[in-house]
């Protein structure tokens, strides 16, 4: 299969991809701070060694109280656009665009990274953080995520032009970092989530009650990013399409569509996160279990759409494309489990049977011994998803 849309180009606004192939964001919750560190610069550029098109750094929270975690990355100040630059910069150097999340963690913070059990931090944890008073937990009302989970403090109403306009200026520093694409984090329970869910939001203002009063953060906080981020630099919003608590397809189609109209080029397609209950609705071991909500996202709202979920062979992402159902294929864990990924795909696919669209540096190698007959399989051995069935 040489001819694939996997690995073909697109153009989005001023930006083309070299293929399809996006690196989802991870949370690494491994900051310092809010600086990236060593860690953030090798785990970002191995995936962009690796083939991948766009590699898109974790969520990177716009205000110091939107951390969840003491390793959250921070954009919230213009001491962290150098150390994010040096990142933007060497993804790109080796061959992909470079991406950032912008995201606050709104009811959910003060929390345990997730190997550490998940769950608030302990009263001894929180005494150790220097600028604990800057870490206020906001949402739009005084709900927390689950028993036992930080009380937020529901923001006031005239503290919100405040916080839509923090979405704004770190859009700005973004652009000032050198990053390509930027996508809005507007699912999994964070902060407009939140905003957009009739069960965390209660408001009896004019951003709670109506669906249209709901959508209201939502929206304002795109126009506030699109003042500040270049018209010519494509914008994604990541979205849980579903959440099992009132927030689910048709409503995000309805949103979409507005989205669309204040600049969003892509709606990166998830689900669940709005609370601490385990969602039933899909079987999360199932091979690209939310790829239907990225068809109906684009085929309903008429909006590019990327689909993430448990995509894991290049056969069953070409699919998936092939068929309509996605614009773009995000992978994150397959590509924790293989950083070259993308190669891997590449390879299977029979695009790039020379290596030669790998870095030279590992790629000269590879096809050198290609060429000598090397007549085994490499340890990525399966071929694809008809082989795991």
């Amino acid at each position: 299969m040489k001819n694939t849309l996997l690995f073909s180009p697109m153009q989005l606004r001023d930006l083309e991809l070299k293929n399809r192939i996006v690196v989802a964001p991870m949370h690494q919750y491994s900051a310092e701070k809010g600086f990236p560190t060593n860690w953030h610069l090798v785990n970002a550029g191995k995936f962009a060694a690796g083939g991948a098109g766009l590699v898109i750094v974790e969520s990177t929270k716009v205000e110091r109280r939107g951390c969840g975690t003491l390793g959250d990355l921070g954009i919230w100040d213009d001491k962290f656009i150098e150390p994010l630059a040096n990142i933007a910069r060497f993804i790109k150097a080796n061959g992909a665009a470079a991406g950032i999340q912008l995201g606050h963690t709104g009811r959910k913070g003060k929390s345990r990274r997730p190997w550490e059990g998940d769950g608030p931090l302990s009263a001894e944890a929180l005494a150790e953080v220097e600028d604990l008073k800057d870490w206020d937990i906001i949402a739009p009302s005084a709900l927390p995520f689950g028993e036992g989970w930080t009380q937020p403090r529901a923001l006031e109403r005239s503290e919100i032009p405040g916080a839509i306009d923090a979405w704004g200026k770190a859009a700005a520093r973004a652009d000032r970092a050198g990053f390509d694409t930027l996508e809005i984090h507007g699912a999994h329970g964070y902060l407009i989530h939140e905003f957009l869910s009739p069960e965390a939001n209660q408001r009896t203002d004019d951003y709670g009650g109506s669906e249209q009063n709901r959508m209201r953060f939502a929206i304002e906080v795109v126009e506030s990013i699109r003042a500040h981020w270049p018209q010519s630099k494509p914008l994604f919003m990541r979205l849980s399409i579903e959440d099992e608590a009132g927030w689910g397809p048709a409503e995000n189609v309805r949103l979409a569509k507005i989205l669309k109209t204040k600049g969003v080029d892509v709606i990166d397609c998830s689900t669940g996160g709005l609370n601490s209950k385990i969602p039933n609705f899909f079987r999360l071991n199932e091979y690209g279990y939310q790829v239907q909500f990225a068809d109906r996202i684009k085929r309903e709202a008429d909006i590019m759409t990327m689909a993430v979920g448990l995509i894991i062979h290049g056969d069953q992402a070409e699919t998936i494309l092939q068929s309509k159902q996605a614009d773009l294929v995000a992978v994150g864990r397959e590509f924790l489990n293989n950083p070259n990924w993308a190669m891997d795909a590449a390879q299977k696919l029979g695009v790039d049977p020379t290596f030669s669209q790998a870095p030279q540096q590992f790629g000269f190698w590879l096809a050198k011994r290609a060429r000598r007959g090397f007549g085994g399989n490499p340890s990525t051995w399966q071929n694809g998803i008809a082989a795991d069935k």
